[in-house]
């Protein structure tokens, strides 16, 4: 079985550790005989990089490992790039969320506003990290978790339509990971899905398990009792608004009872309620940097503070299983069905075939082969339309330079209320990422 050469891109990330851990975990069945991280803050990734070479030392000190800012240094050499960008860090996320609630319309750091400011950072520095891949790895696959996937994704379809990159999202999986456990099951492989919608704006509409029982009732009546929160495990804290948006999924049953909807769509159909339960001032970007942030560099500081991981609390997790079981399917043929970030192209056939959608797919070798979907109904089809709007028209604003286009970008999302109140937090996002956007004339 071939070895691989692995690259973390966005090696500062708190998501680090755990790809690191897992990849270890996973030696068997995706064996690495290289692990490279590379960020261009040195300072940042260095905390946990040297936390990440002490693990690989005491669990599997064959593999080479090395980290570093230099792109020829990080990018020659590898079959995978596993990419996780956060453009501007926590500092512009919490902007993000906080000047759109400025004028009571969602902060969210995927979605509306928020979202949009976040992929006019991102797409720059993706599109450089692809050339860089291209240029000392040709034949690299760049797998790409960065956010706001949706945005990102349109732009390497419009900018690079030949790169080997696949964009996706753990978002999903994590949701199938939660339902798995209300259903008792052991993981949420027991599970096949039938899924479509865009990224962070999508629904099931068919959960059977490995002996084709369906499942949907079970869980839509957990659903109508509680939403997607459970029982959670001694010492698992969540952070209020994740609990919020699991909760969501309660009243996302009763706008849509024939399927189930992503907990993300409560920022487009609930924008309201969301709005009126956020707190301006300690957004869920506060609660990270304060739990998240503070916990991981926290524990990577005391591992080379000890010289040893063996106690670390560092575990695996659905996120970086996702995207290591997508390079296991592209390494070794595994066929394995998963939801990828796709061109359209006829899978949902009352659909734009330019759209990127996010629908299940067979990957491989070659790549990936999506699945059909089928028509969809005019509810779903009309919420997409919009969303997909705004995903072309930030793309085409950052490729034009277009003051208009991102405006309208803004005011076609369903979180905005008005074109007035879009050109107000437009004008606020500019001053905030004048470090990070292109003009816009």
């Amino acid at each position: 079985m071939k070895k691989n050469s692995v690259l973390i891109a966005g090696g500062g990330s708190t998501y680090t550790p755990g790809i690191v851990m897992t990849l270890l975990q996973n030696i068997k069945e995706f064996p690495v005989w290289q692990i490279k991280l590379y960020d261009n803050d040195a300072k940042r990734q260095k905390t946990l990089a040297e936390a990440c070479k002490i693990i690989i030392a005491e669990r599997a000190p064959e593999i080479e490992f090395s980290y570093t800012t230099d792109p020829k240094e990080a990018f020659t050499d590898v079959d995978f790039v596993m990419a996780q960008l956060r453009v501007g860090k926590y500092a512009m996320r919490e902007l993000d969320e906080k000047i759109p609630l400025k004028y009571d319309v969602v902060g969210q750091e995927t979605c509306g506003a928020g979202g949009i400011a976040y992929g006019m950072r991102s797409i720059g520095p993706i599109i450089e990290m692809i050339d860089y891949m291209e240029k000392y790895s040709p034949n690299a696959w760049m797998l790409n978790y960065s956010n706001p996937a949706a945005i990102v994704a349109e732009a390497t379809r419009q900018l690079k339509p030949n790169s080997r990159i696949i964009n996706i999202c753990d978002m999903p999986v994590c949701l199938e990971a939660i339902m798995a456990r209300i259903l008792k099951l052991n993981s949420r492989k027991d599970m096949e899905v039938r899924y479509y919608g865009l990224n962070h704006f999508g629904w099931w509409t068919s959960i059977k398990d490995n002996d084709g029982n369906d499942l949907m009732e079970k869980i839509k009546e957990h659903i109508r009792r509680r939403g997607l929160t459970e029982d959670l495990l001694p010492g698992q804290h969540k952070e209020e608004s994740w609990l919020e948006a699991m909760r969501a999924a309660k009243d996302l049953l009763k706008i849509e009872p024939t399927m189930l909807s992503n907990t993300y769509l409560k920022y487009y159909l609930m924008a309201d309620e969301t709005v009126a339960h956020s707190n301006k001032e300690y957004t869920r970007a506060n609660e990270v940097i304060d739990r998240r942030e503070k916990d991981i560099f926290e524990t990577c500081n005391n591992i080379t503070k000890d010289g040893s991981a063996k106690n670390t609390k560092i575990t695996a997790s659905e996120h970086s299983s996702y995207i290591i079981d997508l390079a296991k399917a592209l390494a070794y043929n595994t066929k394995e069905r998963m939801l990828l970030i796709v061109e359209n192209n006829g899978a949902i056939e009352n659909f734009d075939k330019t759209a990127m959608v996010e629908i299940p797919c067979i990957v491989g070798r070659d790549g990936f082969e999506p699945l059909v979907v089928g028509t969809i109904p005019t509810f779903q089809k009309g919420l997409m339309e919009q969303q997909v709007a705004v995903e072309k028209l930030t793309v085409e604003a950052w490729i034009d330079g277009s003051y208009l286009k991102l405006w309208q970008a803004i005011t076609m999302s369903k979180t905005v209320p008005s074109a007035k109140v879009a050109k107000l937090i437009l004008d606020d996002l500019i001053l905030a990422n004048k470090e990070y956007w292109p003009i816009l004339k």
